[in-house]
């Protein structure tokens, strides 16, 4: 028998009030519409993230993930819908707005002769009240390479790099485009403290990617995006609701494989133990499995139900 758990993680509460206000939602989306000629990129898409969280956004290529950041983050005209960010609608804000932004792109386009400390420094003076570069370069694990020039940075280390890029002006609101994508794991897991550093201390992220382990680890909230519309929302823990986690024990008796979806499976177990256990005790491949994160989002995203 190989039992697998999810294990739950304490997590806080979202914060509520008008839009922009202390402890108000940072961004409130509804019924977002992109159109491309006759295709939807996004259709009708609802989206909120509380001050001081982290939400997740998750879904298959194509499904409206980039385009919808773009539109909160002012880079790209929507067709229809209400679409509010730290207060202000991204269509018409000006650069004070802009000012209160991070945006970290799965692309980075940094200036490869500078060396970290001027890539930095250069940065910050966009920003009227900009962080410390100094201290922006240690928390991002850079300290010992600031006067590094950025060609000779390893693709973890421009990572970091693009991250403090994205930091150094003080945002209140971080976008994150697929940010570990080539890291090692060693330099995955430096990176997932930086970003909850960054949450405790204020910092509202809006993280893209496709690393359900990521997810799991950083994000208060998941929302599941599919053909331009969030069609699940929740913690990684409650995603699809009660009944996606439902464990499911499996075995095997008279050369038949069974499967049981049960809220008891050790209750189950003992059942098989007392009834179709051979003579040495044991029942056939007997297996107890919890979905994953990654189960819940496959259903999801595949079978077409939403939840």
């Amino acid at each position: 028998m190989t039992p697998t758990t999810t294990p739950t993680t304490s997590r806080p509460a979202p914060p509520s009030g008008p839009p922009g206000s202390p402890g108000g939602p940072a961004v409130r989306v509804r019924g977002l519409v992109k159109r491309y000629g006759a295709k939807r990129a996004v259709d009708g898409l609802d989206l909120d993230l509380a001050t001081g969280e982290i939400v997740a956004v998750l879904g298959p290529n194509g499904a409206g993930k980039t385009t919808t950041v773009e539109i909160l983050e002012g880079f790209r005209a929507r067709d229809a819908g209400e679409v509010r960010v730290l207060g202000e609608d991204p269509a018409r804000a000006g650069r004070a707005w802009r000012a209160r932004l991070g945006v970290v792109a799965q692309d980075s386009h940094d200036q490869a002769e500078l060396t970290v400390a001027e890539s930095v420094r250069s940065t910050a003076r966009y920003y009227p009240a900009p962080r410390d570069p100094d201290e922006v370069i240690a928390s991002v694990g850079l300290a010992g390479k600031a006067g590094a020039r950025v060609r000779s940075l390893s693709g973890g280390q421009r990572r970091r790099l693009d991250v403090a890029l994205g930091v150094v002006g003080g945002p209140e609101l971080l976008f994150l485009d697929e940010p570990t994508t080539g890291f090692d794991p060693q330099a995955r897991r430096t990176f997932w403290d930086l970003v909850l550093r960054l949450r405790d201390t204020g910092t509202t992220i809006l993280l893209t990617t496709h690393d359900l382990a990521e997810a799991a680890h950083l994000a208060d909230r998941v929302a599941v995006v599919r053909d331009g519309r969030v069609v699940a929302t929740g913690t990684p823990e409650t995603l699809g609701g009660p009944g996606a986690r439902t464990p499911l024990v499996t075995w095997t008796a008279d050369g038949v494989q069974h499967a049981e979806r049960t809220d008891t499976p050790t209750a189950l177990a003992a059942h098989l133990m007392a009834t179709v256990a051979g003579a040495d005790g044991e029942v056939v491949d007997l297996c107890i499995t919890r979905p994953s994160l990654e189960d819940v989002y496959l259903g999801l995203v595949t079978n077409g139900a939403d939840a």
